[in-house]
């Protein structure tokens, strides 16, 4: 039995898949798009890992006081926005992954390497991070972690990638350019950098065959499939969005005191100790150690400030804080106003049960012992009987039930 030849099978299947549509043009336009969405995640991305994990040299904005809010909804925004956008360019490309041989030279084995790596990263970032907006994690490794690390991967990839195709990206970066190569037929011309011309239908190039899209057709359809699936989540995030909020899984005004809750008290385990009568804090510095009861607390002068809460699932709520400011405490024990924190919750175990807090949210006069919410006392949900609330961090970091406040 004779064994089929890999060059006409590839031949066989390139030209079944073939369409008009697909060009350098098309897929250069798409690339632009997609790197703008990656490039935003991945700064994004980048602020909230180090307000999470800070390196020394971390600046710590805490003004304006919706900076993480407006940081994490364009990353989960962008992300969202980044799957059609990768589908959308994958399929652009596809035909070429089928090509026989599979690798050519050295160049083309990087460029193949790359585009490998690039799309698995990919398709696992965009995959596991929009199920974590779910909070629903049914795989073994750690989210948080693998996520950081995957972006670097990816955009290394990409980068590789853009290094090993720049003469093609250079070309069709001109439409022009590219319509020149295109009418020229099926040749391999220099404008398309190397990259096979759509040949006789691909002369059509806009205005594509009766029953085909053309590609500013294409084009359209992805940009209004990517503004719809932004415009039907992003209301989680954005105030002005959340009347068109149809799928995200976080709606505003929803939940206890008209605030979403991530980590309930069943979760946490603390709902005996936090509802005690003998529940008080303990704010410690060097050998001082001072505690104070809830009543204690409500006693102390105190302050109302209007903060956003913002998780990094993307999430978040403007709300009304009332409480006792966190450098009062702090000079309560004789510590000065530039000192760090170690904060501790009645959590018995998990990632957050500790949080530090850098100095520069210890002076700020909107950083709050919080007591109340939205005019009552703190629901149980919201960290009752005290929680933190600062301007600009995530909210995993605004600690609730709170234990122990440590002056480093």
């Amino acid at each position: 039995m004779q064994r089929p030849d890999p060059q006409k099978l590839t031949e066989a299947l390139a030209a079944r898949f073939a369409s008009p549509t697909r060009s350098t043009r098309l897929t250069v336009v798409l690339g632009r798009w997609l790197a703008l969405s990656f490039t935003v995640c991945f700064l994004t991305g980048l602020f909230s890992h180090g307000l999470q994990n800070p390196p020394s040299w971390m600046f710590f904005p805490a003004s304006p006081v919706w900076i993480y809010q407006l940081s994490q909804g364009l990353h989960v925004t962008a992300g969202i926005a980044s799957i059609p956008l990768l589908l959308a360019k994958l399929w652009s490309v596809y035909p070429e992954l089928l090509k026989w041989p599979p690798v050519k030279s050295l160049a083309h084995s990087l460029e193949r390497a790359s585009v490998a790596l690039f799309l698995a990263a990919s398709l696992l970032q965009l995959t596991t991070g929009l199920i974590n907006t779910y909070k629903w994690y049914p795989w073994p490794f750690p989210f948080r972690e693998t996520h950081y690390w995957l972006a670097w991967v990816i955009w290394g990839s990409l980068l590789l990638h853009i290094a090993v195709k720049l003469p093609a990206i250079i070309a069709g970066w001109n439409g022009r350019t590219v319509r020149r190569a295109e009418l020229r037929g099926p040749d391999r011309g220099p404008a398309t950098g190397g990259m096979p011309a759509p040949s006789a239908a691909g002369a059509q190039g806009l205005n594509a065959a009766p029953g085909r899209w053309s590609r500013r057709a294409f084009l359209t359809g992805v940009g209004v499939t990517t503004g719809a699936v932004v415009l039907t989540t992003a209301g989680q995030s954005f105030a002005w969005l959340s009347p068109l909020n149809l799928f995200a899984p976080r709606s505003m005004g929803t939940g206890p005191q008209s605030v979403p809750v991530n980590r309930t008290s069943a979760e946490a385990k603390v709902a005996d100790l936090a509802m005690s009568g003998h529940w008080s804090l303990a704010v410690t510095y060097k050998g001082t150690r001072r505690t104070f009861s809830l009543a204690e607390l409500q006693a102390l002068p105190q302050q109302e400030q209007e903060l956003p809460i913002a998780c990094v699932e993307g999430w978040s709520q403007v709300a009304r804080w009332r409480g006792v400011p966190i450098r009062d405490l702090v000079s309560a024990v004789g510590a000065p106003h530039d000192s760090a924190l170690r904060v501790t919750s009645l959590e018995p175990e998990g990632p957050y049960r500790h949080m530090s807090m850098p100095a520069k949210y210890v002076q700020d006069e909107r950083t709050l012992v919080a007591l109340e919410l939205n005019g009552a006392v703190l629901d149980l949900e919201h960290g009752y009987p005290a929680r933190i609330i600062a301007p600009g961090r995530p909210g995993v970091l605004q600690t609730k039930w709170l234990q122990t406040v440590e002056v480093l």
